[in-house]
């Protein structure tokens, strides 16, 4: 049987494990979000507000798709099209 000072430990650890993978998963998806932006704005010019926000609101799946479909794309709507 743990001891109180041994169940509050593992809880902390617990806790803070759970907020490392959080953050890492957060400096990701910035990181995704980042290189999309540069790659768009390289490829097709300055981004309107409307893909930035698409680009803000994508989560990891959608990122990687976006990435993805840059490179085909000929019009930066090419990227944004329903799948």
């Amino acid at each position: 049987m743990a001891t109180i000072a041994e169940q509050l430990r593992q809880e902390g650890f617990q806790q803070g494990l759970q907020q490392g993978l959080q953050r890492g998963l957060q400096q990701s998806l910035d990181a995704l979000r980042e290189t999309l932006r540069v790659v768009l704005a390289q490829r097709f010019g300055q981004l309107d507000a409307g893909c930035d926000a698409r680009i803000e609101a994508a989560d990891m799946a959608e990122l990687q798709r976006l990435i993805l479909r840059v490179w085909p794309a000929t019009q930066l709507a090419d990227v944004f099209a329903p799948h």
